[in-house]
């Protein structure tokens, strides 16, 4: 009832923004103070930064010799370009980085950008200006990062981006062993729409993911460009689709996949997301 008075602030003992936790056998007084939340969508213009923060799996992020003591494997990611500017103006402690999904480290985020929350821990200032952090962020990071959107959000919101199953269309430069038969192509792409394909557990993602065959959806698929070995497909598929391996095969760990049906092994050598569907 003092603190109300004082701070001209309304209790709120069902979604308290600040909990303060009095021990009276110690004469001591904690603040658990709850995280901020941010939605906005990210678009990422480079090939070589991963979405979030990568810890060197020799010290754990302590810093050795063989991460040149900084912690982490790649000197910059997504999160942290984004959240810098957060940290600073709250003064918290730390963030955690939602991402609606997350592309590898060498594709491109184009369109109209991955969804994301930025959940920022322990913040001593709540009010933000949104719009200027936008502009700073995007200034700072031309032609790496681009984010827009920028909104408050909850941490129901983070459960629903997690649990979200948006689909995806990419962009696919692919690359043949031997030139492409177009009439081939043509007729793999044809089989593919509205076709459903198992994917066992890709090699490349085997050490972090159950080994288990997953049934995906490729929803349309169409020919941009064929030229000698290289062409370049569209394709919108299920979310947690394996794009790559829908290409190469994987060893046959992916079927029906291009590589199959063309009779030519082959490889991408570029990909790009270009929209993402269902916000």
């Amino acid at each position: 009832k003092i603190l109300e008075k004082k701070l001209k602030k309304e209790v709120n003992f069902e979604n308290p923004t600040i909990m303060a936790v009095i021990d009276t056998s110690f004469d001591s007084i904690s603040l658990q103070i709850s995280s901020l939340y941010i939605y906005g969508r990210y678009k990422k213009y480079t090939r070589d930064i991963p979405q979030t923060r990568w810890f060197c799996k020799f010290c754990q992020g302590k810093g050795c010799k063989k991460c040149g003591y900084t912690g982490k494997l790649y000197e910059k990611s997504i999160e942290e370009l984004i959240a810098n500017n957060f940290l600073k103006l709250t003064k918290a402690v730390d963030e955690s980085f939602h991402g609606c999904g997350r592309e590898d480290i060498d594709v491109c985020m184009l369109g109209n950008g991955r969804p994301f929350v930025l959940e920022i821990k322990n913040p001593m200032k709540r009010k933000l200006n949104l719009a200027k952090i936008e502009k700073e962020v995007n200034n700072e990071n031309k032609g790496i990062i681009e984010v827009n959107n920028l909104r408050y959000s909850n941490k129901e919101e983070v459960n629903r981006l997690k649990r979200a199953e948006f689909k995806k269309t990419y962009r696919i430069v692919f690359h043949g062993e031997k030139p492409i038969n177009n009439e081939k192509l043509k007729k793999a792409v044809l089989s593919l729409q509205g076709k459903k394909i198992g994917q066992f557990t890709p090699s490349r993602v085997a050490h972090r993911r159950a080994n288990m065959v997953r049934e995906k959806h490729i929803y349309k698929c169409k020919i941009e460009q064929i030229d000698g070995n290289s062409a370049i497909l569209t394709v919108e598929a299920e979310s947690g689709t394996y794009i790559k391996e829908l290409i190469s095969g994987d060893e046959g760990k992916t079927k029906p996949s291009i590589s199959e049906m063309i009779e030519n092994p082959c490889k991408v050598t570029k990909l790009d997301v270009i929209k993402i569907k269902g916000e």
